[in-house]
């Protein structure tokens, strides 16, 4: 039976820039990239040197503790590059597209509900998709070894400027439900979670052997650890998997076709483009071609960011998609000095608390950059972290005792149902500008050390 779950507490932040659905022309990526930075608890192995010929679906590198997650190329073409960091540290493997028809490497094409879960997950593995699957507690790569209580897809996405999975998914229905049949041979049960204020296709609506539930509120609704956390809340020892709209239709494509079809639209947003919009192309795409002559003039360049502005990563002009991303972001990098600061009046200014006057005006989009307006202070309790987190936990003395590096205080206070994403927004309204995603995760990191 489905639920509807009203979420009270969050925030929306109305940004400028949210793309149109139309889905623009550019010329297509010369350059593709897989980054083992973009996993968490991997240690990456490389099966390829520079210059060697791969087809997509042809392994880049694996991970050296559980050998059977191997990481595939997205497209065909030539190895270009093996990028490294300090002490060696694998950054990149960079893929040059050939220049005629793609070739494949070849794998089980079938009708998921006919396998068994075995040569299901043997398929998902051999052909690099199996990273698409994730797992809490610790929002990682799933462990393939493991049977989940349950896996969650949210066909929505709250956080600013969002894409909108009901568009990108439109026209992928039979992908997106051969993925679901195979995700449902894998556990007991497979939630769908909707928006329930928004006008869903039947892609999501009429979907088969899901159960669908229903959200309403602000973000972080379209989070997947508050869903979780308000459907089949975890306790330690229990494992859920979680996988986005558009790597459930990649799934889809796998089983349909017999192929790595790492297609994906991507959504160009933010106040810093002249017309934001949607685009073709693969994961790990060389985002140069999407932002060149898209983006306003102004004195200084804006930043660009892989993923959204909560809990996206900052790249270059001329970086990569993330593995996990589906959104381009482009925002007023923020560098200047303001006189007076928040003593100012501040029509034009957005504010989580009543500071200005954005809550009189809740539908105006703002233009916000990057600016901190100060620097990290005493960690204040005042209240605000619990206006944003609509989970049962205590956020303060969560991040408190991470820094004590408390293991049963954490296990205590809710450490295996949060992921970064999950408290984005109490970094946003936080006065002492405390970088809480970057200690949720070296908590993260303390458990897994600890409990194996």
């Amino acid at each position: 039976m489905s639920k509807t779950i009203r979420i009270r507490k969050g925030l929306s932040i109305n940004l400028q820039g949210k793309a149109e659905q139309i889905i623009g022309t550019t010329p297509a990526s010369a350059l593709y990239a897989i980054k083992p930075t973009d996993f968490h608890n991997l240690t990456p192995k490389l099966k390829v040197e520079v210059d060697e010929e791969v087809k997509a679906g042809t392994p880049l590198f694996f991970d050296k503790y559980r050998p059977d997650i191997v990481f595939t190329s997205p497209v065909s073409g030539k190895v270009k590059a093996i990028n490294r960091g300090e002490r060696r540290r694998l950054l990149e493997i960079v893929v040059a597209a050939g220049d005629g028809e793609m070739l494949y490497e070849n794998f089980v094409k079938a009708d998921p509900l006919t396998l068994t879960p075995q040569v299901i997950k043997e398929n998902l593995l051999k052909s690099g998709i199996w990273p698409f699957i994730r797992q809490r507690p610790y929002a990682v790569i799933a462990n393939p070894e493991h049977e989940p209580k349950a896996i969650f897809i949210s066909a929505f996405d709250s956080a600013p400027l969002a894409p909108d999975y009901d568009y990108i998914l439109k026209n992928e229905k039979e992908a997106f439900q051969t993925g679901l049949n195979a995700l449902s041979k894998l556990t007991k049960k497979v939630n769908l979670n909707i928006n329930e204020t928004a006008n869903f296709a039947d892609v999501f609506t009429k979907a088969k052997h899901v159960e669908i539930n229903n959200f309403r509120g602000p973000h972080p609704s379209g989070s997947i650890g508050v869903q979780i956390h308000h459907i089949s809340p975890i306790s330690k020892g229990e494992i859920v998997w979680y996988v986005s709209p558009a790597e459930v239709a990649t799934i889809g494509r796998l089983f349909l076709t017999g192929k790595y079809d790492a297609s994906r639209i991507v959504a160009l947003t933010g106040s810093e483009v002249k017309e934001p919009r949607y685009f073709k192309t693969f994961v790990g795409a060389n985002i140069t071609g999407f932002i060149s002559n898209k983006l306003k003039e102004s004195k200084e360049s804006p930043r660009i960011i892989s993923g959204n502005v909560l809990t996206g990563n900052k790249i270059d002009s001329n970086g990569f998609l993330g593995f996990y991303d589906s959104q381009i972001t482009a925002i007023p990098e923020g560098k200047h000095f303001e006189f007076m600061g928040w003593l100012t009046p501040g029509f034009k200014k957005f504010s989580a608390s009543r500071s200005f006057f954005s809550w009189l005006r809740p539908s105006k989009e703002y233009r916000i950059d990057t600016n901190l307006n100060g620097g990290e202070r005493a960690f204040v309790v005042n209240g605000q972290y619990e206006q944003v987190v609509p989970m049962d936990i205590y956020p303060v003395h969560l991040i408190k005792a991470i820094l004590a590096e408390d293991v049963e205080k954490m296990e205590q206070l809710g450490i295996y149902e949060v992921a970064e994403e999950d408290l984005a927004l109490c970094e946003f309204v936080c006065t002492s500008k405390i970088e809480v995603q970057e200690i949720v995760r070296k908590g993260i990191n303390i458990m897994m050390k600890e409990m194996g």
